[in-house]
This record gives structure tokens, C-alpha cells and sequence, in this order.
């Protein structure tokens, strides 16, 4: 039986950093990956649907030529198979790139093959069993499939099967109004698709402000995507060629028909085939491994990384998860899950750039707080570029002047959101952004602005 002196169960983000890191110590390392190396991000997440979106945006863009003064003659047309040829290319880049550095880490031994528990430090793959003091679980999550009668019997697609399709739609139907269903329905819009997403609650991305959902909801119907809220699907069912999701609403039922459906639901952690009983691991009622705030579960020498602990469901926690394990594991400083600040994007063009508390969650602490908005329109750079839909956001603390959260839904909103996050980690009052300089033109120089012009959260 092969002894390590670390075990790190899946190649995400989390595990090859690790991996990287211990054998730099000195460890003997063997990381097990039972598909795609890089996990969801770079194969299914983050790295081709921006890419995709690249292409959609440029599209877009195209198409409002003329409101640039520039002339494209005759109409704009997509080619599905060049476009899904050029992220399949990108994706290789950093898959296969991730993939060869691994083999050939000395000190590391890759398996290729599904890794299970068989004991609490012991773990086996392709009829092996490994061994290890110290084990390190980073398998990631998977597309939820809520148990819709019919859905079974239907082609579905999902976020990952998504991305086989080289084609553009003609009607796509998405089940689910969030994060990942709401930037399928942009880029496939853009690339000629017709679009229907059905959502179940009252309105899009319902754990943002109710103004935020709505200006988004705004530039989506603009496009031409249609969108269905307070639906509920009761059943699918194949018509021919076509697909059908029966829908509940206002207490009537209808079916909308389709060429294709993307179930975009949510997610489930890959927990399910690990054995984890096996070693004793605890995991909550969703699955997701239980840990502490330094990612470690409930038996000793078992941590749990990225998405499968329940702790965060970006590629940038992944990261921090590793970067808190190394910390505490082998740099002596205490990292701490609770010490980050929430913080994501949404990529939607314009997209969301979110940090912080929503103001709902600001107004549910009732301690007085500070509000300034803006709106895009109101941006020299935004009017300049020709994209002035959304507005920016930010809620500070009144007594303490720290800031609490910040929305920014427009031009470039993912990038300008950081001027406020490297503030609030600083625990630095408003005034310091306040009395900065920024460059202009940009979007961030109206953070300033903002600032001076906030007002008591009625």
C-alpha cells in the first residue's frame, strides 16, 4: 500500500495549489482526479462561459455598429462552430496546461481514477489503496436536476452538457432565473436563440435587492429574452422535436414549447460517491461536508476545500480555501473562513459586481446606515462607451463610517467592485476612498463622488 504524507482528492482550484505548496515543504504528495483537471471553472464554469460571452458581446456589438458610426454591411452572422471550436481551444490552454504541470511535479503523483475512503486515512483508487496522515478533499459540485415529472424522459441540458452544443438554439427554455441560467440566456440570445426563462419565484436572482433584480430583468426583456417569473414547472414532455414545460401560474396551467432545455437550478456537491461514512466524515443535509472556520471536518487530518464544503461556490473561495489550509498548515497564521468578505460577479453584460451586505440585509440589522446611488447614465465613461444600463450602489455604517456593501450593475461593475472590497478588508473608513483621486475618465471615479454624497437609509 502506497503511503503519502498528503492525499488531496480532486484538481479544482483548491487542490493543485495545495499540492504545489506541500511538496515545495518537503510532503509527499498523491492528488486523485477522476475526469477534468481544473474542475468546474476551467472546464465547465468560469473559462468557457466567458469565453462564450466574449463572443456573444462581440456579437452584440456588431449589431449596434451604427450607433457608433460604423458600418457593417448586410446582416451579423454567428458561427456556432467557430465559436464553440475557439472555447473548446481556450479551455484546452488551461486545462491541459494544468494537467502537465501536475505529471510532472516532482514529489507528486497523479491518479487518474475515482478515489474513495475505505477508512479514515486511507483512500482507494484503480485498485489501490493509498494511505496518508493528512487527507485533502476538493472534489467540487455538480448541477442539481430538481425532480420535475417528466425531465427524466426529456434531452435536458445542463451548465456542463451546455457546452457541447454547437449550434445556436432556435427556442431555448431555461428553468431557473439565477446566476449561471441568466448568462446562458444573454449569450444564447445574442447568438440568435430564441430565449424563455422560467422562474419560479417572484423575480430574478432573488437574493439580491428587489432594484437590482429589476434593472436586470429590464436589459434581458430588451434583448428579446422572455421572462417568466412566479412559474412554477409542474412537468416536462417531449412534443416531437420539440420540448414542453408545463407551467403553474396565478393558479393556470400552460405549456411553453421549445427546441431545447437548460436546467439551470442550482447545485449538489460531489459527495455522494466518496465513502465518506467509510472515514466517518460528517456532512450536513444538502451534503456538503461539514468543516470549521479553517476548513478542517470533524476527523482529525481531513479538510474539506471548494465547493463541497458548503462554504462558498466561487473559483475565487476555492482559491481562499487553499490559500487558509496553507496558511494555517504550514505558515504558522491563523486564516480564517470568517475572516473574508463575501464578494462575487455575475456576468451578465452590463454585469453585477457585489461585495458586502445587500441593502435588504442592511435594513433587516436596523442600525443607521448610509446610502448613495448613481446611475450609469450618470458616468462620463459609461455615456461615452455607449453602455449606460444599471446604476451603482454602496450602503456605509453610519456611526463606524465603514462601509457595509455595495452593488455596482454596469459597465465594468465586476472590476470597479474592488475599490470598495480592498476598503472594507482595510477597515478603513469611507473617508479614505472619498478624499481620493481617481483617474478619469473611469467608472471608479465616481466611488469618490458617491461617497460625498451619501445620505441617511430611510
Amino acid at each position: 500500500m502506497p503511503n503519502y504524507d498528503a492525499i488531496i482528492i480532486g484538481a479544482g482550484q483548491s487542490g493543485p495549489a495545495l499540492a504545489r505548496r506541500l511538496v515545495a515543504a518537503g510532503r509527499k504528495v498523491a492528488i486523485i482526479e477522476r475526469k477534468l483537471f481544473g474542475g468546474t471553472c476551467v472546464n465547465t464554469g468560469c473559462t468557457p462561459t466567458k469565453t462564450l460571452a466574449a463572443s456573444a458581446y462581440v456579437a452584440h456589438v456588431a449589431r449596434r455598429a451604427g450607433d457608433y458610426g460604423v458600418r457593417i454591411e448586410g446582416s451579423v452572422e454567428v458561427d456556432m462552430k467557430a465559436v464553440k471550436a475557439r472555447k473548446d481551444a481556450v479551455v484546452a490552454v488551461f486545462h491541459d496546461g494544468l494537467e502537465r504541470s501536475l505529471k510532472t511535479l516532482q514529489g507528486c503523483t497523479v491518479y487518474e481514477g475515482h478515489g474513495r475512503f475505505v477508512a479514515e486515512k486511507k483512500v482507494a483508487v484503480n485498485g489501490s489503496e493509498l494511505a496518508a496522515d493528512q487527507i485533502f478533499i476538493n472534489v467540487g459540485a455538480r448541477a442539481a436536476v430538481p425532480p420535475i415529472p417528466g425531465l427524466d424522459r426529456v434531452p435536458y441540458l445542463t451548465n456542463s452538457s451546455m457546452l457541447d452544443v454547437d449550434l445556436a438554439p432556435p427556442h431555448l427554455l431555461i428553468l431557473g432565473g439565477s446566476y449561471v441560467g441568466l448568462e446562458f440566456a444573454q449569450i444564447y440570445r445574442r447568438f440568435g436563440s430564441e430565449v424563455t426563462v422560467i422562474e419560479f419565484g417572484p423575480r430574478l436572482i432573488s437574493r439580491e435587492d428587489q432594484d437590482v433584480s429589476l434593472a436586470i430583468a429590464d436589459f434581458l426583456k430588451e434583448e428579446g429574452i422572455d421572462v417568466r417569473l412566479n412559474s412554477k414547472t409542474i412537468g416536462v414532455e417531449g412534443e416531437g422535436n420539440s420540448i414542453a414545460a408545463k407551467i403553474e401560474s396565478a393558479g393556470r396551467v400552460s405549456l411553453i414549447s421549445g427546441t431545447h432545455m437548460l436546467v439551470a437550478t442550482g447545485r449538489r456537491p460531489n459527495t455522494d460517491d466518496l465513502g465518506l461514512d467509510r472515514a466517518g466524515i460528517a456532512t450536513d443535509a444538502r451534503g456538503y461536508i461539514v468543516v470549521d472556520d479553517q476548513l478542517r471536518t470533524n476527523v482529525s487530518g481531513i479538510w474539506a476545500m471548494g465547493d463541497c464544503n458548503g462554504r462558498g461556490a466561487f473559483t475565487h473561495t476555492s482559491w481562499n480555501d487553499f490559500e487558509i489550509v496553507a496558511a494555517n498548515l504550514l505558515d504558522n497564521d491563523r486564516r480564517r473562513v470568517s475572516d473574508r468578505i463575501t464578494a462575487y460577479a455575475l456576468y451578465t453584460d452590463p454585469p453585477l459586481g457585489r461585495v458586502g451586505m445587500t441593502e435588504t440585509e442592511v435594513r433587516k440589522t436596523g442600525k443607521p446606515a448610509l446610502i448613495s446611488t448613481m446611475a450609469m447614465k450618470d458616468v462620463t465613461r459609461a455615456y461615452e462607451r455607449g453602455e449606460t444600463k444599471g446604476f451603482m450602489k454602496i450602503l456605509v455604517d453610519r456611526d463606524s463610517k465603514q462601509i457595509l456593501g455595495a452593488s455596482f450593475l454596469g459597465l465594468e461593475g465586476d472590476e470597479v467592485i474592488h475599490c470598495v472590497l480592498d476598503i472594507m478588508y482595510a477597515k478603513a473608513p469611507y473617508t479614505v476612498i472619498e478624499r481620493a483621486m481617481h483617474i478619469h475618465p473611469t467608472v471608479s471615479e465616481f466611488i469618490p463622488t458617491m461617497m460625498d454624497r451619501l445620505k441617511p437609509l430611510q
